[in-house]
């Protein structure tokens, strides 16, 4: 754990590759303002590639709707820093890649808004066979900070969400 009651990413990764291990569940990322930072996490692990079977940056709107099946409608009503557009990416991850999990990451990191939303608005995602989850994030900082903090947020959520507790 660091200073703030969070576990670090090393712990975090591995507790999740034992939790998916002891399910016999696979998990694959679909990132967006986290740039592959999460896929980084989820395969740091020794023996990750039994549980962690890819991810896919979509950092472009375009690729989210091409790679990952998020519908025009959301685009256009709600946006891609939404609930709605991290829920379709987690699912078309899992569906894309054929994991028992698709976790995403969407937001603003900055150094400006986005959609007409603030920095620091991130949408983190799990979808599965056990519940799907989608969290809103107001978080702070620099760039890297957010995108930091998203991926962490990303993994605990994806852990609760597969172990059935919260972390």
């Amino acid at each position: 754990m660091n200073g703030d009651g969070v576990p670090d990413e090393q712990v975090l990764g591995a507790t999740l590759h034992a939790e998916l291990l002891r399910t016999g569940d696979t998990v694959s990322t679909a990132e967006s303002l986290t740039g592959g930072a999460l896929a980084d996490l989820l395969s740091a692990s020794p023996g990750a590639s039994e549980t962690f079977l890819g991810g896919v940056v979509t950092y472009a709107t375009e690729a989210k709707v091409k790679v990952l099946g998020v519908s025009a409608q959301t685009v256009e009503k709600r946006g891609v820093v939404s609930r709605e557009c991290a829920l379709e990416m987690a699912e078309g991850v899992r569906a894309l890649l054929d994991t028992d999990w698709g976790v995403s990451t969407t937001g603003v990191a900055g150094p400006t808004e986005q959609e007409g939303k603030p920095v620091g608005l991130v949408f983190v995602a799990v979808a599965g066979p056990r519940g799907t989850r989608c969290e809103q994030l107001d978080l702070h900082g620099d760039r890297a900070e957010i995108r930091h903090q998203a991926c962490l947020r990303a993994a605990i959520l994806a852990l609760e969400t597969v172990a059935g507790v919260a972390v």
